[in-house]
Protein backbone atom coordinates (compact mmCIF):
# COMPACT_ATOMS: atom_id res chain seq x y z
CA UNK A 1 0.00 0.00 0.00
CA UNK A 2 1.44 3.13 -0.95
CA UNK A 3 0.06 7.07 -0.53
CA UNK A 4 -2.43 9.01 1.20
CA UNK A 5 -0.10 9.42 4.20
CA UNK A 6 -2.65 11.70 6.13
CA UNK A 7 -5.74 9.46 4.87
CA UNK A 8 -4.24 6.53 6.24
CA UNK A 9 -3.58 8.26 9.57
CA UNK A 10 -6.96 8.97 10.57
CA UNK A 11 -8.15 5.71 9.14
CA UNK A 12 -6.02 4.08 11.94
CA UNK A 13 -6.49 6.88 14.27
CA UNK A 14 -9.49 4.96 16.81
CA UNK A 15 -7.23 2.15 16.87
CA UNK A 16 -4.29 3.34 17.68
CA UNK A 17 -2.77 3.74 21.55
CA UNK A 18 -2.45 7.14 23.16
CA UNK A 19 1.51 7.05 22.42
CA UNK A 20 0.35 6.38 18.55
CA UNK A 21 -2.34 8.91 18.76
CA UNK A 22 -0.12 11.55 20.13
CA UNK A 23 2.69 11.02 17.18
CA UNK A 24 -0.86 10.93 14.73
CA UNK A 25 -2.25 14.29 15.81
CA UNK A 26 1.47 16.25 15.55
CA UNK A 27 1.97 14.31 12.24
CA UNK A 28 -1.70 16.03 11.10
CA UNK A 29 -1.89 19.21 12.71
CA UNK A 30 1.66 19.96 11.64
CA UNK A 31 2.56 17.78 8.15
CA UNK A 32 4.95 20.76 6.56
CA UNK A 33 7.06 20.58 9.64
CA UNK A 34 7.00 16.55 9.74
CA UNK A 35 8.65 16.83 5.88
CA UNK A 36 11.80 18.95 7.51
CA UNK A 37 11.48 17.40 10.34
CA UNK A 38 14.27 14.02 11.50
CA UNK A 39 13.16 10.81 13.61
CA UNK A 40 15.35 12.19 16.20
CA UNK A 41 13.56 15.64 16.14
CA UNK A 42 10.08 14.58 16.20
CA UNK A 43 10.69 11.78 19.19
CA UNK A 44 12.42 14.95 21.34
CA UNK A 45 9.26 16.87 20.69
CA UNK A 46 6.50 14.45 21.63
CA UNK A 47 9.10 12.81 24.34
CA UNK A 48 8.85 9.54 22.94
CA UNK A 49 11.72 6.96 21.58
CA UNK A 50 12.83 7.16 18.23
CA UNK A 51 11.60 3.34 18.32
CA UNK A 52 8.04 4.29 18.90
CA UNK A 53 7.86 6.63 16.32
CA UNK A 54 9.31 3.89 13.67
CA UNK A 55 6.91 1.61 14.85
CA UNK A 56 4.06 3.94 14.59
CA UNK A 57 5.19 4.47 10.93
CA UNK A 58 5.51 0.39 10.23
CA UNK A 59 1.36 0.48 11.79
CA UNK A 60 0.16 2.75 9.14
CA UNK A 61 1.52 0.62 6.22
CA UNK A 62 5.01 2.10 5.83
CA UNK A 63 8.90 0.50 5.66
CA UNK A 64 9.96 3.81 7.92
CA UNK A 65 9.98 6.97 9.13
CA UNK A 66 11.78 8.15 5.55
CA UNK A 67 9.20 6.30 3.49
CA UNK A 68 6.10 8.19 5.86
CA UNK A 69 7.89 11.45 5.23
CA UNK A 70 8.52 11.04 1.54
CA UNK A 71 4.82 9.87 0.98
CA UNK A 72 3.88 12.93 3.02
CA UNK A 73 6.04 15.53 1.48
CA UNK A 74 4.40 14.64 -2.07
CA UNK A 75 0.73 15.05 -0.67
CA UNK A 76 1.59 18.64 1.50
CA UNK A 77 3.07 20.00 -1.75
CA UNK A 78 0.23 18.65 -4.04
CA UNK A 79 -2.83 18.64 -1.55
CA UNK A 80 -5.71 16.40 -1.97
CA UNK A 81 -8.31 19.08 -0.04
CA UNK A 82 -9.30 17.57 2.87
CA UNK A 83 -12.37 18.91 4.31
CA UNK A 84 -12.81 17.52 8.11
CA UNK A 85 -15.35 18.62 9.59
CA UNK A 86 -17.95 17.13 12.14
CA UNK A 87 -21.25 17.18 11.95
CA UNK A 88 -22.83 19.25 14.64
CA UNK A 89 -26.48 19.23 16.61
CA UNK A 90 -26.91 22.71 15.50
CA UNK A 91 -26.18 21.96 11.68
CA UNK A 92 -29.32 22.43 9.36
CA UNK A 93 -30.61 19.99 7.28
CA UNK A 94 -28.70 20.98 4.36
CA UNK A 95 -25.33 21.53 6.39
CA UNK A 96 -25.60 17.88 7.60
CA UNK A 97 -26.39 16.66 3.75
CA UNK A 98 -23.72 18.71 2.89
CA UNK A 99 -21.07 17.21 5.60
CA UNK A 100 -21.91 13.45 4.55
CA UNK A 101 -21.48 14.14 0.92
CA UNK A 102 -18.33 14.95 1.89
CA UNK A 103 -17.55 12.87 4.01
CA UNK A 104 -18.43 10.03 0.99
CA UNK A 105 -16.17 12.57 -1.16
CA UNK A 106 -13.02 11.86 0.51
CA UNK A 107 -13.52 8.24 1.72
CA UNK A 108 -13.62 7.68 -2.36
CA UNK A 109 -10.46 9.63 -2.68
CA UNK A 110 -8.67 8.41 0.43
CA UNK A 111 -9.76 4.47 -0.88
CA UNK A 112 -8.08 5.71 -4.52
CA UNK A 113 -5.43 6.59 -3.40
CA UNK A 114 -4.87 2.92 -1.50
CA UNK A 115 -5.44 1.01 -4.33
CA UNK A 116 -3.18 -1.34 -5.09
CA UNK A 117 -3.27 -1.63 -9.16
CA UNK A 118 -1.41 -5.45 -9.11
CA UNK A 119 -3.98 -6.36 -6.34
CA UNK A 120 -6.97 -5.15 -8.46
CA UNK A 121 -5.53 -6.84 -11.40
CA UNK A 122 -4.90 -9.81 -9.90
CA UNK A 123 -8.55 -9.92 -8.82
CA UNK A 124 -10.31 -9.22 -11.81
CA UNK A 125 -7.96 -12.33 -13.34
CA UNK A 126 -9.01 -14.45 -10.58
CA UNK A 127 -12.87 -13.65 -10.93
CA UNK A 128 -12.69 -14.18 -14.74
CA UNK A 129 -11.20 -17.45 -14.51
CA UNK A 130 -13.39 -18.95 -11.63
CA UNK A 131 -16.09 -21.36 -12.59
CA UNK A 132 -18.27 -19.90 -9.97
CA UNK A 133 -17.47 -16.82 -7.09
CA UNK A 134 -19.13 -16.60 -3.87
CA UNK A 135 -19.28 -13.12 -1.92
CA UNK A 136 -19.52 -13.37 1.98
CA UNK A 137 -20.27 -10.92 4.55
CA UNK A 138 -22.32 -10.91 7.62
CA UNK A 139 -24.06 -7.65 9.34
CA UNK A 140 -23.67 -4.68 7.11
CA UNK A 141 -20.87 -6.19 5.21
CA UNK A 142 -23.89 -8.40 3.91
CA UNK A 143 -25.45 -5.69 2.08
CA UNK A 144 -22.40 -5.43 -0.43
CA UNK A 145 -22.19 -8.94 -0.54
CA UNK A 146 -25.94 -8.89 -1.83
CA UNK A 147 -25.00 -5.59 -3.82
CA UNK A 148 -21.77 -7.61 -5.45
CA UNK A 149 -23.86 -11.07 -6.47
CA UNK A 150 -26.72 -8.16 -7.69
CA UNK A 151 -23.66 -6.69 -9.99
CA UNK A 152 -21.79 -9.85 -10.87
CA UNK A 153 -25.09 -11.49 -12.06
CA UNK A 154 -25.36 -9.09 -14.58
CA UNK A 155 -22.16 -9.55 -16.40
CA UNK A 156 -22.83 -13.30 -16.97
CA UNK A 157 -20.57 -14.13 -13.89
CA UNK A 158 -21.58 -17.55 -11.75
CA UNK A 159 -21.94 -15.23 -8.49
CA UNK A 160 -23.70 -16.84 -5.52
CA UNK A 161 -24.54 -14.77 -1.89
CA UNK A 162 -26.39 -16.02 0.98
CA UNK A 163 -27.79 -13.97 3.56
CA UNK A 164 -27.34 -16.42 6.79
CA UNK A 165 -24.04 -17.40 8.10
CA UNK A 166 -24.66 -20.76 8.32
CA UNK A 167 -25.83 -21.21 4.89
CA UNK A 168 -22.77 -19.04 3.77
CA UNK A 169 -20.62 -21.67 5.56
CA UNK A 170 -22.47 -24.49 4.04
CA UNK A 171 -21.60 -22.84 0.74
CA UNK A 172 -18.25 -22.69 1.17
CA UNK A 173 -17.44 -26.56 2.06
CA UNK A 174 -18.72 -26.92 -1.39
CA UNK A 175 -16.02 -25.08 -3.12
CA UNK A 176 -13.32 -25.80 -5.17
CA UNK A 177 -10.02 -24.98 -6.64
CA UNK A 178 -11.76 -23.29 -9.28
CA UNK A 179 -13.71 -21.37 -7.58
CA UNK A 180 -13.41 -17.52 -5.93
CA UNK A 181 -14.85 -16.70 -2.33
CA UNK A 182 -14.74 -12.77 -2.25
CA UNK A 183 -14.91 -11.98 2.01
CA UNK A 184 -16.24 -8.57 2.75
CA UNK A 185 -15.64 -7.44 6.57
CA UNK A 186 -14.66 -4.05 7.76
CA UNK A 187 -12.62 -4.86 10.42
CA UNK A 188 -11.39 -8.16 9.16
CA UNK A 189 -11.40 -9.66 12.31
CA UNK A 190 -15.69 -11.68 12.58
CA UNK A 191 -15.15 -14.81 13.71
CA UNK A 192 -18.25 -16.12 11.06
CA UNK A 193 -16.54 -14.42 8.21
CA UNK A 194 -12.92 -15.74 9.33
CA UNK A 195 -14.42 -19.21 9.83
CA UNK A 196 -16.08 -19.16 5.87
CA UNK A 197 -12.60 -18.01 5.13
CA UNK A 198 -11.13 -20.93 6.60
CA UNK A 199 -13.49 -22.99 5.08
CA UNK A 200 -12.60 -21.68 1.66
CA UNK A 201 -8.79 -22.17 1.84
CA UNK A 202 -9.39 -25.42 3.08
CA UNK A 203 -11.19 -26.18 -0.10
CA UNK A 204 -8.86 -24.98 -1.96
CA UNK A 205 -10.34 -22.04 -3.37
CA UNK A 206 -9.20 -18.31 -4.22
CA UNK A 207 -10.06 -15.65 -1.95
CA UNK A 208 -10.18 -12.29 -2.01
CA UNK A 209 -11.01 -10.04 0.80
CA UNK A 210 -12.21 -6.18 1.20
CA UNK A 211 -11.14 -4.57 4.43
CA UNK A 212 -9.87 -1.50 6.21
CA UNK A 213 -6.87 -3.58 8.22
CA UNK A 214 -3.81 -4.41 6.28
CA UNK A 215 -2.95 -6.76 9.60
CA UNK A 216 -6.07 -8.04 10.04
CA UNK A 217 -6.59 -11.99 10.06
CA UNK A 218 -8.84 -11.65 6.95
CA UNK A 219 -6.18 -9.35 4.83
CA UNK A 220 -3.36 -11.85 6.36
CA UNK A 221 -5.08 -15.23 4.82
CA UNK A 222 -6.44 -14.46 1.32
CA UNK A 223 -5.34 -14.55 -1.98
CA UNK A 224 -5.53 -10.64 -2.91
CA UNK A 225 -6.32 -7.98 -0.35
CA UNK A 226 -8.41 -4.77 -1.41
CA UNK A 227 -8.47 -1.78 1.19
CA UNK A 228 -11.05 0.86 1.64
CA UNK A 229 -10.37 3.84 4.15
CA UNK A 230 -12.65 5.86 6.33
CA UNK A 231 -13.19 8.52 9.05
CA UNK A 232 -15.07 7.81 12.24
CA UNK A 233 -17.44 10.48 13.59
CA UNK A 234 -19.58 10.79 17.24
CA UNK A 235 -22.50 9.92 14.57
CA UNK A 236 -21.68 8.08 12.35
CA UNK A 237 -18.78 4.54 12.84
CA UNK A 238 -16.18 4.15 10.68
CA UNK A 239 -17.59 1.22 9.55
CA UNK A 240 -20.33 2.43 7.89
CA UNK A 241 -18.54 5.67 6.74
CA UNK A 242 -16.64 2.33 4.83
CA UNK A 243 -19.18 1.09 2.74
CA UNK A 244 -19.41 3.71 -0.02
CA UNK A 245 -15.48 2.26 -0.63
CA UNK A 246 -16.44 -0.72 -0.62
CA UNK A 247 -19.32 0.00 -2.94
CA UNK A 248 -17.14 1.49 -5.60
CA UNK A 249 -14.28 -1.52 -5.29
CA UNK A 250 -17.37 -3.96 -5.92
CA UNK A 251 -18.05 -1.37 -8.93
CA UNK A 252 -14.18 -0.98 -10.35
CA UNK A 253 -14.23 -4.75 -9.95
CA UNK A 254 -17.29 -5.31 -11.84
CA UNK A 255 -16.95 -2.91 -14.64
CA UNK A 256 -13.82 -4.36 -15.51
CA UNK A 257 -14.74 -8.05 -15.93
CA UNK A 258 -18.07 -6.79 -17.77
CA UNK A 259 -15.28 -4.99 -20.68
CA UNK A 260 -13.00 -8.53 -20.37
CA UNK A 261 -16.16 -10.42 -20.41
CA UNK A 262 -17.26 -8.21 -23.31
CA UNK A 263 -20.23 -11.00 -25.33
CA UNK A 264 -21.37 -12.28 -21.95
CA UNK A 265 -21.77 -9.45 -20.20
CA UNK A 266 -24.51 -8.45 -23.60
CA UNK A 267 -26.06 -11.38 -23.52
CA UNK A 268 -26.59 -12.19 -19.80
CA UNK A 269 -27.75 -8.18 -19.71
CA UNK A 270 -30.61 -8.79 -22.49
CA UNK A 271 -32.10 -11.59 -20.99
CA UNK A 272 -31.85 -10.31 -17.35
CA UNK A 273 -33.55 -6.89 -19.36
CA UNK A 274 -36.48 -9.36 -21.17
CA UNK A 275 -37.13 -11.40 -17.73
CA UNK A 276 -37.73 -8.19 -15.78
CA UNK A 277 -39.30 -6.01 -18.49
CA UNK A 278 -42.71 -8.31 -17.41
CA UNK A 279 -42.64 -6.88 -14.20
CA UNK A 280 -43.25 -3.10 -15.12
CA UNK A 281 -46.29 -1.05 -15.81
Amino acid sequence: MTGNCLGKIRSYYPRLSEKEKKIAGYILENPEKIIHSTINTVAEDLSVAEATVFRFCKRIGFKGYQAMKITLASEVMNPIQQIHEEISEQDNEKTVAEKIFKSNIRTLENTLQILDSNSLKKAIELILHANRIEFYGTGGSAVIAMDAYHKFLRAGIKAFVFSDSHFQLMSASQLTENDVAVVISHSGTNKDTLRILQTANENGAKTIGITSFPKSPISQNVDVALYTTSEETEYRSEALASRIGQLCLIDALYINIAILNKENAKKSLERIRNAISETRI
